[in-house]
C-alpha cells in the first residue's frame, strides 16, 4: 500500500501540478451553476486541492473533505472541514450535499459500487458528481493501473465509457469530456 498517511507534505505542493488547467476550467464551469453557500463534499480528498481550485471559483461554497489518511487532510486549507473517512462508508446525513468532486482518487477506492451507492446517499436530489480520473483504455493510464497494483492499491481504473454505464446505472445522466489520457466526468442525479 502507499503510505499516504506520510505523503501529504509532498501532494500539498506537487498537487496543483498534475492538474491542466483544462480540468481547473472544467471545474469551474461545473460548480457554477450551484445555489450560493452549497454544500460541497471532496471525496478521496487527500489534501484537498479539489477543494481549492473549486475556492478559486466560488469563494462562497462550503466545503467537506473526506479520506482515510489523516496525514493528508492535515495539510487541508482552513476553510475545509476534514473528516477521516472511507467513501464506502460517508460520515454523513442523507442528502447532505450539492455536489461532490472526486480527483484522482475513484481508483483508490476499495469498492466503487458501494461508494457510488454511498454517494448517491449523501448527494441531495438533483445533486451534481465530478470526477476527473486516468483513462485506463489509454497506454499511460494502463501503466498507472499497474504501478498502482504493483503498491498494494486496488487500481480501480476504468474507461470513461465504463465508468459512465456505472454512474447512468446509479441514476446519474453523464457527461464525459476526454483530456488525453485523463477525463472528466460532469454527473448529475436524475429526479425519480
Amino acid at each position: 500500500m502507499i503510505p499516504f498517511n506520510h505523503l501529504g507534505w509532498i501532494f500539498k505542493y506537487i498537487g496543483p501540478s498534475i492538474y491542466p488547467r483544462k480540468i481547473r476550467e472544467s471545474l469551474c464551469s461545473f460548480l457554477m451553476p450551484l445555489s450560493k453557500y452549497a454544500l460541497v463534499l471532496d471525496l478521496g480528498a487527500g489534501t484537498g486541492i479539489m477543494s481549492e481550485f473549486a475556492y478559486a471559483c466560488r469563494e462562497d461554497l462550503q466545503f467537506s473533505a473526506v479520506d482515510p489518511a489523516e496525514g493528508m487532510l492535515k495539510f487541508s486549507a482552513e476553510y475545509i472541514e476534514t473528516h477521516k473517512a472511507h467513501a464506502e462508508k460517508l460520515p454523513f446525513e442523507m442528502n447532505s450535499f450539492e455536489a461532490i468532486l472526486i480527483g484522482e482518487a475513484l481508483h483508490h477506492f476499495s469498492d466503487v459500487d458501494k461508494s457510488l451507492q454511498e454517494i448517491v446517499r449523501v448527494l441531495k436530489k438533483d445533486g451534481k458528481l465530478f470526477i476527473y480520473e486516468f483513462d485506463s483504455s489509454t497506454f499511460m493510464g494502463k501503466s498507472l493501473c499497474r504501478v498502482e497494483k504493483i503498491f498494494g492499491e486496488p487500481g480501480n481504473f476504468f474507461a470513461p465509457e465504463v465508468l459512465k454505464q456505472m454512474l447512468e446505472g446509479h441514476g446519474f445522466s453523464v457527461d464525459i469530456s476526454p483530456y488525453g489520457w485523463r477525463y472528466t466526468i460532469s454527473a448529475q442525479l436524475k429526479s425519480l
